[in-house]
């Protein structure tokens, strides 16, 4: 039997974070690009919250509950996040997909590069380990002097990786390339803020830190 949520969720603490939460908007990605719409609209009409090629940190298949994430390393919020969501991902674990997309926000200057080697390590099947590790040493880098890329350069080593193949695929400009896409895609679907959440292609506003996880529950007994 699952465990009750918000519960386990207070007993970690983590109801406090509402008071810390604030939304980041996006501002434009250069002078040529329009600023996505300040209103998160989360229109599942114009696409899916889900591309072909996402980043699933737990995949059931495809009859599952599928929550995505669109975030940004660097960004303090998700951040905050971070706990809430592995807390919620270790009482649906085995019920839910969770997919997480990259939305790094231009206005912090290390959030691509932290992008770029996550995606590195996706290519050798480590997208999960680089995960946790951008979020547990967030603190250490974020907010830093950029580039920060050597700081992620031993991540990669932490976690094991092909160095030569990570330091290939930081340099190949298809590695940016994928991680803008997501990005593309999250302005589509109205995303201006960082993190946002989908469940089931419905966007979840999380003005309250309980509308995630009763979302993800009624979906779930849905």
């Amino acid at each position: 039997m699952k465990k009750a949520l918000l519960p386990t969720f207070a007993a970690l603490g983590i109801l406090a974070l509402v008071a810390a939460f604030v939304f980041v908007y996006v501002t434009a990605k250069n002078a040529d690009t329009e600023t996505a719409s300040t209103t998160t609209s989360g229109s599942s009409e114009l696409a899916s919250a889900v591309a072909s090629d996402s980043n699933y940190v737990d995949n059931v298949g495809s009859d599952a509950v599928t929550i995505v994430e669109f975030l940004d390393f660097e960004c303090g919020a998700c951040g905050q996040f971070y706990p809430y969501v592995e807390a919620m991902r270790e009482v649906y674990d085995g019920d839910i997909n969770y997919v997480v997309r990259y939305f790094p926000l231009p206005s912090h200057l290390n959030s691509m590069d932290a992008a770029i080697a996550a995606e590195a390590a996706a290519q050798q099947g480590e997208f999960e380990a680089m995960y946790h590790r951008l979020f547990e040493t967030q603190g250490d880098w974020a907010g830093g002097t950029p580039p920060q890329t050597d700081v992620f350069r031993a991540l990669a080593e932490e976690i094991g990786l092909d160095m030569d193949a990570y330091d290939a695929a930081v340099a190949e400009p298809a590695t940016q390339a994928r991680v803008e896409a997501d990005f593309d895609a999250g302005v589509e679907l109205g995303v201006n803020s960082t993190p946002t959440f989908f469940v089931d292609d419905e966007y979840i506003e999380t003005s309250r830190l309980e509308n995630l996880p009763e979302a993800v529950d009624a979906a779930v007994k849905g």
